[in-house]
């Protein structure tokens, strides 16, 4: 890694505007140091050209005054987003040589406000796993190595762009979180990564998983890195119906990290029996960081979080199995076909083809729970689990202005540990779950290593619309955990 790769996307924001460096040396210091580590695996396309371009741009406006709010910094793009003109995956063999005639609205704010594309980050495929071993490119490796010396996963979906900005790769990444996507792997790799409240980004051009849970978000190694990609990220889009017209705060200029008054609920739910010992000392860690900085700690209970993974596995995959109904061969990516096929043998062929083993799961499960017969006992009884679980939130936040909670069961594991049994590795997200459910937003932020030199992390989780209290509690968080980056 070089001087430049290891800087915040604060530092390089402000060290452009200054003159200290330009952008075009900023891409190349990024892009070397992707060279260095593309055994991580962590981009399934590189853009090293497109990046260099749009630096020189960028030196150009900061010559002019004429500056966006990250002008010149490198982002890192997960490729479940579209980009115009560059190849978009999504992590899955049934997309191949898709290229997008358009580009997504969230990549489009970011080039607008000035960010340097380095490339599309690696993936579960359809953005469907815990550990980011089920993309058709191979598995992502987490930077942070184990004592025992064996390859971890960095988490999922967004672990490619989890290990990218844990690796100094990309000072930022763009992730998607459907049940954890962001902060899981975010916390697995030591990182910062926030999940916003549901409709504050616009998930138009993003390939869908599910649409009622599917939302984006930054990746960075610094709550204040968080804040200031946030506000890039979000905003109205008329082309998403349920993006939210709520006015997008300046959550950097919010940022005080003063937490003196505030009211932090600690759920009895989220320590079962059995809770990992290392994570229930982190967990106690950060209660008392809080306290001493002059929040009050208050215990409160959201009963149904009990059932908010059964609830996700068949809301997700019901919504999945719509989703990805499109996926037959006759307009985009893969076709599969012989002499002679009729049309539902080329359906048959391309999806059994195309998709992987993970994604195929989740269809059948959905389709299933759709089903005539089945819809009722299943699919209508979780959606009304649903309003339960976010009924006990909305109940929780008359009491409290954020919720303290671990972000996962478990650092991080070996690749290929958990995968033969899907239910293991869904108890991943049992964490992050409630909070996709409920639409909120919620944050990881590194807090610590287990006993294997892993990163374990904390979650905050918000009321509606209000990210600036959450990214304030995981600043004193920051502040008092003062956590050691790879960088």
């Amino acid at each position: 890694m070089t001087a430049l790769s290891s800087l915040t996307l604060a530092a390089l924001r402000d060290g452009l505007r200054a003159r200290q460096f330009s952008a075009v040396e900023v891409a190349k210091a990024h892009l070397d140091t992707m060279q260095r580590h593309q055994g991580l695996n962590a981009f399934i396309t590189e853009t090293p050209e497109l990046a260099l371009e749009q630096a020189r741009i960028s030196d150009s406006k900061i010559a002019r005054a004429e500056a966006g709010p990250i002008e010149g910094v490198p982002v890192a793009v997960k490729d479940l987003f579209c980009t115009k003109g560059v190849l978009t995956t999504a992590a899955s063999h049934i997309l191949d040589k898709f290229t997008p005639p358009y580009e997504s609205a969230v990549t489009a704010r970011c080039w607008q406000a000035g960010g340097v594309m380095l490339g599309k980050t690696n993936l579960d495929e359809f953005a469907m796993g815990s550990a980011n071993t089920s993309s058709y490119y191979g598995p992502v490796k987490n930077p942070w190595k184990p004592k025992n010396g064996k390859d971890a996963v960095p988490g999922g979906s967004s672990g490619g762009s989890a290990a990218a900005v844990a690796a100094c790769l990309a000072p930022v990444a763009l992730g998607t979180d459907t049940g954890g996507s962001i902060r899981q792997p975010a916390s697995f790799c030591g990182i910062v990564g926030i999940k916003p409240t549901y409709g504050r980004c616009s998930r138009y051009g993003i390939v869908a998983f599910a649409s009622s849970l599917d939302q984006a978000g930054p990746m960075t190694r610094t709550v204040r890195d968080a804040a200031i990609m946030l506000k890039v990220m979000c905003g109205r889009d008329a082309r998403d119906s349920t993006s939210a017209p709520h006015p997008v705060p300046d959550f950097e200029a919010l940022l005080t990290g003063n937490v003196k008054g505030r009211r932090i609920g600690v759920p009895k739910e989220y320590r079962p029996d059995g809770l990992n010992a290392e994570i229930a000392a982190l967990w106690d860690k950060g209660i008392a960081l809080l306290k001493d900085a002059g929040a009050e700690i208050v215990d409160i209970s959201v009963p149904h979080t009990h059932y908010a993974l059964a609830t996700y596995y068949i809301i997700a995959p019901a919504e999945c199995s719509s989703n990805l109904a499109r996926y037959d061969g006759v307009r985009f990516g893969l076709r599969v076909q012989e002499e002679g096929d009729s049309l539902l043998d080329m359906y048959e062929k391309t999806r059994a083809a195309g998709f992987g083993a993970e994604v195929k799961r989740r269809i059948m499960i959905g389709t299933y729970v759709l089903s005539a017969g089945y819809y009722d006992a299943y699919y209508k009884k979780a959606q009304a689990v649903r309003w339960l679980i976010a009924e006990d939130f909305r109940k929780a936040f008359t009491q409290v202005d954020a919720i303290l909670t671990p972000t996962a069961p478990s650092a991080a594991f070996a690749i290929g540990e958990k995968e033969q049994d899907p239910v293991t590795m869904y108890l991943n997200d049992v964490f992050t779950v409630p909070c996709s459910l409920a639409g909120l937003p919620g944050i990881s932020i590194p807090a610590g290593l287990n006993k294997d030199g892993l990163p374990l992390g904390l979650q905050v989780i918000g009321k509606p619309f209000d990210e600036d209290t959450v990214f304030n509690v995981a600043e004193a968080l920051e502040q008092g955990l003062n956590f050691k980056s790879l960088g």
